[in-house]
């Protein structure tokens, strides 16, 4: 799967549509969830062996899902939001009767009795699940491979990444092996995946998608969102995931249903703000050079774009600092009792959070509370912020993690994923589109940041470049 085509086969179109028309055709009858179905898995059959992106299979569960949603559906049940659409979870996220491995040996056999809280969500909006989902182990680096699985190749390239941590997510969106997926995101796991596989993946606001089960009541690292071929579609998932609940006090109060409304707006004089490094990190010249080109589109559709930088200082610290401390909370018995069975990245993140202090996470706290009014003050100027997704193009599968950019050594295996992470710690809604290709076919991205909880204006601006720059319209040929 090195090529690439703008016109995929007659007989693949359908499982390229878009997930709004397939619900359309599903609840019209011009379709069966079982047809639609046995489309989609004789697809994964085709490619996902080159790619490695759906981990678990269930084709026997997904076929009999597919006909109680036809059953139901000629009772004259109301269809849901979602009637019929395979979804393949992502394996970091618990899935009831079926296994979830988190990318560990540890995990290798666990099989839940509960559903994560969205998952319950896309069930009853009437998504069948058909599986899970490769991740990195414990969803740790930006590069999808684990000692369960391996890794995930970039449909574009299969010898390069498809980066993570929801890379199986993402190809199986790119290579048209589901049609909607969902994804989690700390440090850039909805956005980088997406980035290097030529679709949208979306970091919503802390709340937006209450994560549950959880082991902290207040993290606004960690989120939920959706990953898609179109912006539509992705707002279309997330009416699903959205919504508030009361055992997650960040959940934000509004209903799914603001994302299912049309997304259509004008954006004349809008101010956007380009970001090139995001106040100076390094970034790969392929990369400036895709973007820049792509951040003077926003100027078709009416909108003021001017360089300029919103001041991050400290982002490193905070992120770091508090994404040791979650680690440390997730991880401590792991590390204790199963050492041995962790990647060593893994074990340097635990242990870098238990050696924390109190008054480092407290000083993190407060130099994040400290950064979010800055950015408060630069949306007083600009509407939006637009920068790239990723630092560098997607590298050999091999590497595990960048140890330098453009000249510039990294120290960690985190560091190369800064134009993600510091855009976390603004608890920004921030999503990745596609920017275009690099010389050589290699996919990149451009993260659309909107002010704080303005999710749907996110994806209104990303909907409306969409309109100017069709995207999903260059596939990976399997």
């Amino acid at each position: 799967m090195n090529q690439t085509t703008d016109t995929p086969s007659t007989d693949s179109e359908i499982v390229f549509s878009p997930a709004g028309e397939l619900v359309r055709r599903l609840t019209e009858r011009e379709l069966s969830a079982e047809e639609l179905m046995n489309r989609f898995l004789s697809r994964i059959e085709e490619v996902n062996p080159a790619v490695n992106a759906i981990v678990t299979l269930l084709p026997d569960a997904a076929l009999d899902g597919a006909r109680a949603a036809d059953t139901a559906l000629a009772r004259g049940e109301p269809p849901g939001p979602l009637h019929g659409l395979p979804v393949a979870v992502k394996d970091l996220t618990v899935t009831r009767g079926i296994r979830t491995t988190f990318g560990s040996p540890i995990y290798r056999d666990f099989v839940p009795d509960e559903d994560a809280l969205y998952v319950e969500r896309l069930r009853a909006a009437g998504a069948i699940v058909v599986g899970k989902t490769n991740t990195p182990e414990f969803g740790a680096g930006s590069q999808t491979f684990n000692p369960v699985f391996g890794a995930t190749r970039n449909p574009y390239s299969t010898g390069r990444t498809c980066g993570g941590s929801s890379g199986g997510a993402a190809v199986a969106v790119a290579c048209g092996m589901l049609p909607i997926a969902d994804g989690t995101d700390m440090g850039g796991s909805l956005r980088n995946p997406a980035s290097w596989s030529n679709v949208v993946g979306f970091r919503t606001s802390p709340g937006r998608v209450p994560v549950w089960p959880r082991n902290m009541l207040y993290n606004p690292l960690g989120v939920a969102g959706p990953i898609a071929r179109r912006v539509a579609d992705a707002a279309l998932l997330l009416s699903a995931m959205a919504g508030p609940d009361p055992r997650v006090p960040l959940s934000i109060e509004s209903p799914g249903a603001r994302f299912a409304e049309p997304l259509e707006r004008e954006f004349a004089g809008t101010r956007v703000a380009w970001s090139p490094t995001l106040g100076g990190y390094p970034m790969d010249p392929a990369v400036l050079e895709v973007c820049g080109a792509a951040a003077a589109r926003f100027e078709e559709l009416g909108c003021t774009v001017e360089e300029a930088d919103p001041d991050l200082s400290d982002a490193d610290e905070i992120f770091q600092t508090l994404r040791a401390f979650s680690f440390a909370m997730a991880h401590e018995a792991h590390l204790r009792d199963h050492r041995e069975k962790m990647k060593d990245t893994v074990v340097w993140n635990v242990e870098k959070g238990l050696a924390l202090g109190a008054m480092e996470v407290a000083h993190a706290e407060a130099k994040r509370a400290a950064l979010l009014d800055r950015v408060v003050a630069f949306f007083g100027r600009f509407d939006y912020l637009v920068c790239p997704t990723t630092q560098v193009p997607p590298f050999p599968v091999e590497t595990d993690w960048v140890r330098e950019i453009d000249g510039v050594q990294l120290e960690t295996y985190i560091d190369w994923m800064a134009a993600c992470y510091a855009v976390t710690v603004t608890g920004c809604p921030s999503i990745s589109v596609p920017a275009g290709f690099t010389p050589d076919g290699l996919p990149i991205g451009i993260q659309i940041v909107a002010p704080p909880k303005c999710d749907f204006e996110a994806l209104q601006l990303a909907h409306a470049y969409e309109g100017v720059f069709d995207f999903a319209a260059r596939r990976p040929r399997p």
